[in-house]
């Protein structure tokens, strides 16, 4: 069994039992969180999407971190004019361990 669910404007597959990143949610570690925008449910028997979301659907599980990414170097440049930027972004992320989903 997985769900497609929606957060952040991004799309994740997900099971029980895994630990997904999100982008930064207000929520302490240790507390649950229900992602109610479910866009498909796949069970044993059936594939069910949503129009945009499927009625009654929700994934639920707990905060494991609350941390950060990856550093990413935007370097910027352009011949002959002698110019050169470089910045930098790190993405907060939340850790979720799912833990289980209603169909």
């Amino acid at each position: 069994m997985y769900a497609v669910i929606s957060s952040g404007g991004k799309q994740y597959r997900v099971e029980p039992g895994e630990t997904i990143h999100v982008e930064k949610l207000d929520v302490e570690v240790g507390q649950n969180v229900r992602f109610a925008e479910v866009l498909a449910v796949k069970t044993d028997t059936e594939f069910r999407v949503g129009t945009p979301t499927v009625a009654g659907a929700s994934v639920s599980g707990t905060v494991v971190d609350q941390g950060r990414g990856e550093k990413i170097i935007v370097f910027k440049f352009k011949r002959k004019k002698q110019y050169k930027k470089t910045t930098g972004h790190r993405q907060s992320l939340t850790a979720v361990k799912i833990a289980e989903i209603i169909a």
